[in-house]
């Protein structure tokens, strides 16, 4: 798998993700990183990272990550993500790096949506600042159906 040029055609398919000018650093087999970088223009009031610019980071590393692990079926599969919760653990200050894991293989779960036809798993996603600090967590849901033939 190309993962350079699935990272460069992700990068481009969701224009909101450019607008809070959010980077896809990685994407590999059910990994990926996006960073949030530094800007006054996503601040809250207190001159911290927005809530909802942090939550978009790590949504848009979650399916980064999925992308990543059903790279291979993406033209056979419709995925919707299902739910999200997020646990904000520290102000968030500079450049925020979203770093999202699928928390089953993703081999182990083609195998189930080839037997059921959809398959729902969680991405764990980890936000941290530039010194390492965890500034968030978060999981998504994803729910992926097989399309119809």
């Amino acid at each position: 798998m190309d993962y350079e040029a699935l990272r460069a055609g992700i990068a481009d398919a969701v224009p909101y993700n450019a607008h809070l000018g959010l980077e896809l650093l990685e994407v590999g087999d059910g990994r990926a990183v996006v960073r949030l970088p530094g800007g006054d223009h996503l601040d809250n009031h207190v001159g911290t990272w927005h809530a909802g610019g942090l939550f978009s980071a790590a949504e848009a590393a979650s399916g980064a990550a999925f992308v990543g692990g059903f790279a291979e079926r993406l033209g056979d599969i419709t995925p919707l993500t299902r739910s999200a919760n997020i646990e904000y653990t520290a102000l968030a200050r500079g450049p925020i790096d979203a770093t999202a894991t699928l928390d089953e293989d993703a081999a182990v779960l083609l195998e189930r949506l080839d037997a059921d036809g959809r398959v729902e798993f969680p991405v764990a996603i980890v936000l941290t600042d530039g010194d390492g600090k965890h500034v968030a967590e978060m999981t998504v849901t994803w729910n992926v159906r097989k399309n119809a033939s």
